[in-house]
Formats: structure tokens, C-alpha cells, sequence
């Protein structure tokens, strides 16, 4: 065993007393802080989380992805935070080494200047991307709009969101792009159709018929666990030089809505043939010749109205 009175074994007992001890003590508190911070960090993150699945557009999440998402900002914050009680540590120990920090103090302080201005989009996204997970604007597998982009969402990091639109062409948007994000399958969508009848038709056949499409579309085997309210007639929108404007209001749940849009428009379609409602169409003016009669048809002429307007010249 070496003699711890001799040289230069003193001299790093000495150091060790001193510096040495004020070094471990920094470690010591550098790891607990890192520690703390992560625990905090956790629990902010848990309580914002929590009282969206309780109270707000979170409710729908299921346990697995609140804890994905739990997972994610903790691994974002563990980071952060560990870098910074890297940096202060570390400046702390090379000040008990007699070391000069001021250099390195002013160099971090230009380099963060230059890094703040570089990559501030960078740090946009991510903060932005953070607050999307919280608050749960939007998940996989929705259909959304955001930067000027629709489409379905395929994957999301706290970067970027990356959307498939209906042409299958991927588009891949930064978080920090993100203005306003409108979220078209959220629990459940309307059916809003403005339907046109022509002037002349009956107003209140014309309702009944809108109204008996849409409960036979809630009554369909098919389509009732996806109608939550029947589509029906809300009021008359509007009176038009073309004919008589119909709002129809419905609702089903979200991812249904374009289908179910569809068929009520193709049962309405026919219900309104069998019922002799007419649909305004615009009228076409053909003149028959130099001095002709104009005739006004939503076809066009007839043979037999040609032949009398060229007899008539």
C-alpha cells in the first residue's frame, strides 16, 4: 500500500479533499437534477395528458397511444434537459480545474446565437409538434388540413407530419408550418347538401321526399350503425334565378361521411325521379335560322322543331 504522506500520492489527497471533492459534489448534483427535471418533466407531461383524455378531443385515445405519446415528449424533455446539466456541469468543473471559462462562456453564447437564428424553425417544429401531441389535434389514420394539404395522416413525429392525399401523392409538412389544423374525422361529420328544385315544384312534397330518403338510409341494415342523425330538409337556403334551394343537415359518424354522402345523393336521385321532382338544368337558346323562332329547351331542339323553324323561313 503506497504511503499517502509521500509524494505524489499527498498531493492527490490533498486535491481530492479540495477540488476533487467539490468536482464529485457538482457529478452528484448533476445527476440528481437530471434526475428531478426528468421526473417533473414526466409529470407535467402525464397531468396535461390526463386532463385531455378527460376533458378534452383525447378522449378517444386508447391507453396505448396516451402512453406512446407520454413516451415521446419524455424522451424529448430527457433530452433537453440533460444537455443543459451537461453543459452547466461541465463549465462548473472546469472552473474548480483553475481553467478560465469566460472563453468558453462567450463562445457557447455566439455559437448559441448562431444555432438560435440556424435552426429555429427546427426548434419551432419540435415545440410545435409537442403541443399537437397534447393537445391531440390530429392521430394516424386521420384525415386532416393543414398547411394547404388534405389528406390522410401516415406518420408523425414531432418534426413533421406526413399526409397521403386522395391521388396517393405524399406530402410531408413540418410541424412548425402548422397554423391551423382542421381535423375532418373527429367522432362524427355532417351530410350537408344544398339540393335545387325547380319553380313550380311543391315545396312540401319536395321535403317529404328528402326527409323519407333519410330515414330509409337510417332504417338501411347497411347504414344505420353509421347514420347517427337521419338526413333531413333544415330549412328553404335560398330562392335563385335557376330554382329553389333545399339545406339538408345529417350526421354519421366521421369516417363514413363521404360515403354516405354519396348514396343519400344517389337515393335522392331516384326518389326524385319517382316522385316527378325536377331538377332545374340550364335552358339552352337555338335559333333556326335568320328571322327563325328561338326555342328554349333544357334538351335543345327537337327534329320536328328544326324542320318547322326551316319550313318557316
Amino acid at each position: 500500500m503506497p504511503d499517502l504522506t509521500e509524494p505524489p500520492w499527498n498531493e492527490i489527497v490533498s486535491w481530492l479533499r479540495t477540488d476533487g471533492s467539490h468536482i464529485l459534489l457538482v457529478l452528484i448534483v448533476a445527476f440528481l437534477a437530471q434526475r428531478l427535471g426528468r421526473v417533473a418533466f414526466h409529470g407535467i407531461v402525464k397531468a396535461l395528458l390526463d386532463r385531455e383524455a378527460a376533458e378534452g378531443t383525447a378522449q378517444e385515445l386508447s391507453a396505448i397511444e396516451v402512453r406512446k405519446r407520454i413516451e415521446t415528449l419524455d424522451e424529448l424533455g430527457s433530452n433537453v434537459i440533460r444537455f443543459l446539466v451537461f453543459v452547466i456541469a461541465a463549465l462548473m468543473i472546469l472552473r474548480e480545474l483553475g481553467l478560465d471559462i469566460g472563453p468558453a462562456i462567450a463562445g457557447l453564447g455566439v455559437v448559441g446565437i448562431a444555432v438560435g437564428f440556424g435552426a429555429q424553425s427546427l426548434v419551432r417544429d419540435y415545440l410545435n409538434g409537442a403541443l399537437i401531441l397534447v393537445e391531440n389535434q390530429y392521430s394516424k389514420g386521420d384525415v386532416v388540413s393543414i398547411a394547404g394539404v388534405t389528406g390522410t395522416v401516415e406518420d408523425f413525429s414531432l418534426r413533421r407530419t406526413t399526409l397521403r392525399d386522395l391521388d396517393g401523392i405524399v406530402h410531408t409538412v413540418p410541424n412548425g408550418e402548422i397554423k391551423v389544423a382542421s381535423n375532418r374525422t373527429r367522432t362524427w361529420a355532417r351530410i350537408n347538401q344544398n339540393v335545387m328544385v325547380a319553380f313550380g315544384t311543391d315545396i312540401d312534397k319536395a321535403i317529404d321526399v328528402v326527409d323519407g330518403v333519410g330515414r330509409e338510409l337510417a332504417n338501411d341494415p347497411v347504414w344505420k350503425r353509421r347514420i347517427l342523425e337521419p338526413p333531413r330538409v333544415e330549412r328553404v337556403e335560398s330562392i335563385d334565378e335557376m330554382g329553389i334551394t333545399l339545406k339538408i343537415l345529417g350526421s354519421v359518424r366521421a369516417a363514413e361521411q363521404w360515403a354516405a354522402s354519396g348514396e343519400f345523393r344517389k337515393r335522392l336521385l331516384a326518389a326524385f325521379a319517382a316522385n316527378g321532382i325536377e331538377i332545374p338544368r340550364p335552358h339552352r337558346v337555338v335559333f333556326t335560322g335568320e328571322g327563325g323562332t328561338a326555342i328554349l329547351s333544357p334538351e335543345g331542339p327537337t327534329d320536328e322543331e328544326l324542320s318547322s323553324g326551316d319550313d318557316g323561313e
